[in-house]
């Protein structure tokens, strides 16, 4: 379904990924980790057409996509979860749903945001509330509901659990579990390293801008040596915070 290759992105005169490539299969959950400054917030929002890689191209369904407009990708299936969730914190939490459904026809919104109601039982409680009166977990669930009513058929999260009390972490990764067994597609930015690889089907660590490691979630997650080596700790949990705050 997706397809990096070889993409190098720079800021500036600072190259934050070197030639990365890596693939994402229809109904697959891609684990995308690696320590802080590795370039992984950059990878997605090359993908997501916020940021143009200086080299190599990124393929969607068969599609060049590579430098699109971001609101042209979510037109062609795509939707970006971001990091710090990024929600409008003024509107209320249905209003922050229909700015999400700003691409899908009139006809089909009052579904969609029926459909999330019934998914999202804890923001179906504060519908008419300002969005920024939730709780960390709350706005995350939001800007994961948000992504969703455009009904992508990939869909990139960056870093869902940064900064969130270790019950929402629970709520946010079984909100991930349910998701796959829907089928969605998802390639996931995770500072839980050890715990996103778990639960993804293959997995890719990134270091200083470079793909270093591939293969099924389970078996990454497992290699002691390999997070030592890569990650500094087999239970690391990292961030990433590039040059100007993207990474």
């Amino acid at each position: 379904m997706l397809e990096v290759d070889g993409i190098t992105t720079r800021y500036g005169a600072i190259t934050a990924l070197h030639g990365a490539s890596l693939e994402v299969r229809a109904g697959e959950l891609v684990a995308l980790v690696g320590p802080n400054g590795a370039g992984k917030t950059t990878l997605l929002n090359t993908v997501a057409g916020l940021l143009s890689p200086a080299t190599g191209s990124v393929r969607f369904e068969g599609v060049d996509i590579t430098g699109s407009e971001p609101a042209d990708l979510v037109r062609a299936g795509l939707a970006l979860v971001p990091e710090h969730r990024r929600i409008f914190k003024d509107l209320t939490v249905e209003e922050n749903l229909k700015l999400g459904a700003a691409t899908v026809p009139k006809a089909e919104r009052k579904q969609r945001l029926d459909e999330a109601a019934e998914v999202f039982t804890v923001l179906r409680a504060k519908w008419n509330t300002s969005a920024g009166f939730l709780s960390g977990g709350e706005a995350q669930q939001l800007a994961v509901a948000r992504a969703l009513m455009s009904n992508p058929r990939l869909l990139l999260l960056d870093e869902p659990t940064l900064g969130l009390a270790p019950t929402m972490v629970d709520v946010v990764f079984h909100l991930l579990e349910d998701l796959r067994s829907q089928g969605r597609t998802m390639l996931v930015v995770e500072q839980n390293a050890t715990r996103a690889l778990q639960l993804a089907d293959r997995g890719y660590l990134l270091r200083t801008g470079n793909i270093v490691a591939s293969g099924a979630g389970a078996d990454l997650a497992a290699d002691a040596e390999l997070f030592d080596s890569f990650i500094g700790g087999h239970a690391a949990a990292t961030t990433d915070t590039p040059p100007g705050g993207a990474t």
